[in-house]
Formats: C-alpha cells, sequence, structure tokens
C-alpha cells in the first residue's frame, strides 16, 4: 500500500499539468479498450456474479453487480462523455485588481490523490478513474470485493488507455486484494492521500467516517422521499412514483419512503399504493393504509430505512409541513422530491429542506452524475464542505490564487 501511495503521488504531480488534450486522448483510448474488452470483462463478470450468489447477495445487490454488453456499452460512452467535456483544471474561477497594484486570479487545481473505497458495482472502477483523471489527479481504486474480477478486468483496460497517451500508469491504480486490512491502511494514508470517497452501504460508510484520518466527501445513505401533495397530477404522480420505485431498486437514487397527503390518501392515493403492489413492491403501510388489500403493516424501524429492493415504507401526513418534519427526521440528506401542481407548496418544500438533490414531479432516479450531464459521477454527496450533490470532476478540483505584481511592495 505503501508502494502503491507514492507511485500515486508521483502520478498526481505529472498530472497536475497534463494538458487537456492528453487526458482526453487518455480516456478516449480507454473507451475503445473497454469496449474491445468486454468479452473478457463479461467472462470476469460472471466470477463475480458466482461469488455473489454464493455470498447470499439479494436479487437487488446482484443487479448492482452485474455488467452485460450494453451496460459495458454504457461504461465506455460515459468514458467518452467525461472525455469530450471541458477540462475543469485551470479555469478562472474569480478575477479582480487591488488598488496596491495587484493582480488577484482563483484558478482550480486537481486535488491531487484520491482514494475511493466501493462495494458491488464494478463501473465505479470506471466513472471514478475517468473523472479523477479528467480533474488531473491521481486515484487509488478500492472496490468491493464482490466485484473483485470485473474491476480488475476493467482497470487493465483503462491502463493501456493511460499509456497509449503517454501518461503515467500510476495515474488509476487498482488496489489487488480483497484484503479489508487495504481499507484501513487507506484510511491513514495522510502522506500520500488528500481526500477518501466511500461509495457504499451506511456499514463502510460509517467505517470510513470513523477511522479516516483523511478528508472524507461523505456519502451516506440514500434514504429517498417523495411526498405527493393535495395538488399534484395522479397520472403524472403514479409513473414517478413507480420508476422512482421499481426501475433499479439498488442504485442510492431509488424511492424508499412515499409521504401522503391525507386527502390523496383518501382518494386516488390508495390506485398508487395499488400500482407498487401489482409491480411487485412489499409496501410497508401506516395505519391509514392499511385498509389497502396487499399492504402489511409498517413498523417503526421502516421509517428511516434504506432498502435497496423491492419494498417501500408509506405514510399520510396531514399537510407540505408534515412531510417536511418527518424528512428532517428520517432522511439523509441525499435526495427528496415533492409531486405537486402547486408552485408555491413546491417553492416551500425546496426551501425548507437542505438536501443535496430535491427534486418537483420527476423521478429520484434522475439523481446521477450522467443525468445531471456532469458524464458520470463518484457519488452523491451529502455533506457539506467542499462538495455536495454529484461528485463530477469539478468537484474533484480545489483552487489557488495566482498574484501578479510589478515590483509591489506594501506600505
Amino acid at each position: 500500500m505503501k508502494q502503491i501511495g507514492i507511485d500515486a503521488k508521483a502520478a498526481a504531480a505529472e498530472l497536475g499539468f497534463a494538458s487537456a488534450e492528453r487526458k482526453c486522448a487518455a480516456l478516449i483510448s480507454t473507451a475503445e479498450n473497454v469496449w474491445s474488452s468486454r468479452t473478457d470483462i463479461i467472462e470476469a463478470n460472471t466470477k463475480d456474479m458466482a461469488f455473489g450468489r454464493d455470498k447470499g447477495l439479494s436479487n437487488a445487490m446482484l443487479d448492482r453487480l452485474l455488467l452485460d454488453e450494453p451496460r459495458i456499452r454504457s461504461i465506455a460512452d460515459g468514458l467518452r462523455t467525461v472525455a469530450e467535456q471541458a477540462d475543469p483544471v485551470g479555469q478562472v474561477l474569480e478575477d479582480w485588481q487591488r488598488p496596491s497594484g495587484l493582480h488577484i486570479q482563483r484558478v482550480s487545481t486537481p486535488l491531487g490523490v484520491v482514494g475511493v473505497i466501493y462495494e458491488s458495482r464494478p463501473n465505479v472502477t470506471a466513472d471514478a478513474g475517468a473523472l479523477c483523471l479528467k480533474a488531473g489527479n491521481a486515484v487509488i481504486l478500492r472496490g468491493g470485493s464482490e466485484g473483485f474480477h470485473s474491476s480488475t478486468a476493467i482497470h487493465k483496460a483503462m491502463v493501456k488507455g493511460l499509456v497509449s497517451a503517454g501518461l503515467p500508469a500510476a495515474a488509476i491504480q487498482l488496489v489487488p486484494t480483497r484484503d479489508r486490512a487495504a481499507v484501513s491502511e487507506m484510511l491513514t494514508m495522510v502522506e500520500y492521500i488528500d481526500v477518501i470517497v466511500p461509495r457504499g452501504g451506511k456499514g463502510l460508510v460509517g467505517l470510513v467516517q470513523r477511522e479516516a484520518r483523511v478528508p472524507v466527501f461523505a456519502h451516506l445513505e440514500g434514504i429517498v422521499h417523495i411526498y405527493i401533495d393535495v395538488s399534484a397530477d395522479p397520472q403524472k404522480t403514479i409513473d414517478v412514483v413507480l420508476n422512482a420505485k421499481t426501475r433499479r431498486t439498488g442504485i442510492c437514487g431509488a424511492a424508499e419512503c412515499l409521504l401522503m397527503h391525507r386527502d390523496v390518501a383518501a382518494t386516488w392515493g390508495q390506485d398508487v399504493i395499488k400500482a407498487l403492489i401489482a409491480k411487485g413492491v412489499t409496501v410497508d403501510a401506516d395505519m391509514a393504509l392499511q385498509g389497502i388489500v396487499g399492504t402489511q403493516p409498517a413498523e417503526a424501524h421502516h421509517w428511516g430505512h434504506e432498502f435497496l429492493d423491492m419494498e417501500i415504507a408509506a405514510k399520510t401526513v396531514a399537510d407540505v409541513d408534515e412531510a417536511i418534519a418527518h424528512i428532517r427526521k428520517y432522511g439523509s440528506n441525499h435526495t427528496d422530491c415533492i409531486m405537486a401542481e402547486d408552485v408555491a407548496v413546491a417553492d416551500r418544500f425546496f426551501e425548507r429542506l437542505d438536501s443535496a438533490i430535491l427534486m418537483h414531479n420527476a423521478s429520484t432516479q434522475f439523481a446521477d452524475g450522467g443525468e445531471f450531464g456532469m458524464g458520470a459521477e463518484i457519488g452523491i454527496a451529502t455533506g457539506k464542505m467542499h462538495a455536495r450533490g454529484p461528485v463530477g470532476a469539478m468537484q474533484l478540483t480545489s483552487f489557488k490564487y495566482l498574484v501578479r505584481g510589478n515590483g509591489t511592495v506594501r506600505g
């Protein structure tokens, strides 16, 4: 691990002044290599899927792990999208002149070395590697044990892209072991790693936050709520709720709790619950909704729970303020949504909640860097320091001040 850190630090020094053209060329080559290596990647993924099944992973978690040709094409397309974005390094963020004669600029710079610790999803190998490279950072990737073979195959393709563009192979390194001791080691590598990005469940993120001596971009649970206001459009609501819950249940933007205005619950809201049940979703309902055939009683532990599966909690509330209070108590500041045609109510929801992402009449499955136009993202940061929301290339930069004078002295 120490040698990986030394190599990453040296690579970061070179990447700090690598041209936008070289980084773009490396990413385009990486995309081509990933696609041309798809047979090897799928073969490696087959081993991981068998490992995951033996480990007893849920269907939702196995879905996160699965790689097929469409998903590999999506990975390659994401790499090309990142390649084609404007270079985030060297951008003049502010520019001003002082009465003293000094000309001052605040300019974006790479963070240095980023450590990414993630679970299950091997596509993060490509996303994190690409975004860190675009921002001029070296990255040390520690993927989950379930996706070990898949991540190794993707990483191999990425290194070919780096080398073909004349960039150091150590710019993107993958920790070559499933040993959990490597995670603990990374968390204390203050001499070599500038920031840690954890991407995974509550257990992983909690471990990182407790033990890290390196600064952390927190990405906690996706306890995602949808509030259905009395002004909501029924058809829009059914479409959005079904998509938010069932499109992919294992991603952090999947809806986990439905809050329903009591007047809606007494009328067409029952159709929303029935539509979820018809799709195979288990609905943990409060007292007011338990009369709907197919629901099961909600218990205290269902509120504030990230199911990551075909299950959702459902509760009635008096109004938007009660919905806001519930989200403040049980939410994770990740993503929350309001279904409403009353703009004033939606504005109140936006104003009084402080989640990293707030949505109005749109599926929470859009809580994704690619859908935000970032090409990809390392995660959704729920903290408030430095990066918040989708962490794309621009969020993986810092800045420095360039101060120019002409023999200027201070009186």
